[in-house]
């Protein structure tokens, strides 16, 4: 019921912070769930844990993310919050507004979501300096 494939967004009722906010839908990731809608058929949930009334266990979560990460060969150290300073960056690396990405992070504070933003070298170095507008003219003294 959170998931509005009409309005393209999601609610998040329990992220980090336990607090309530709406993300951009991904049409490729609708696609994944609307296939696992139909061969799981979850009641309630729709990541159940053990417990059918009872959301999947974080632990479980943990996990799944360690096997990914393995499988992939990564060797870095990657956690679940890895992937949330992820697509902070790579928001902000195809140009989305810093306000955007603090509101789909639910920071209350602009210095929280600065955090989370690690701006590569090569977008600082495509990034056109001020300076480079101004039509200047260098005249040797003399």
């Amino acid at each position: 019921g959170n998931i509005h494939s009409g309005r393209g967004d999601i609610l998040v009722r329990h992220g980090k912070g336990v607090k309530a906010r709406t993300v951009m839908q991904s049409a490729q990731l609708l696609r994944i769930l609307r296939v696992y809608w139909r061969l799981a058929k979850p009641q309630g949930w729709l990541f159940p844990g053990r417990d059918p009334n009872r959301p999947i266990d974080v632990q479980v979560l943990y996990s799944a993310c360690r096997s990914a990460r393995a499988a992939a060969g990564i060797d870095k150290r990657v956690t679940v919050h890895t992937l949330r300073h992820s697509f902070a960056t790579h928001l902000l690396e195809n140009g989305t507004d810093i306000r955007i990405i603090q509101v789909l992070l639910g920071h209350n504070n602009l210095s929280s979501t600065a955090r989370y933003t690690k701006v590569s070298n090569g977008l600082i170095r495509r990034t056109t300096s001020p300076l480079d507008r101004l039509n200047v003219e260098v005249v040797p003294p003399g």
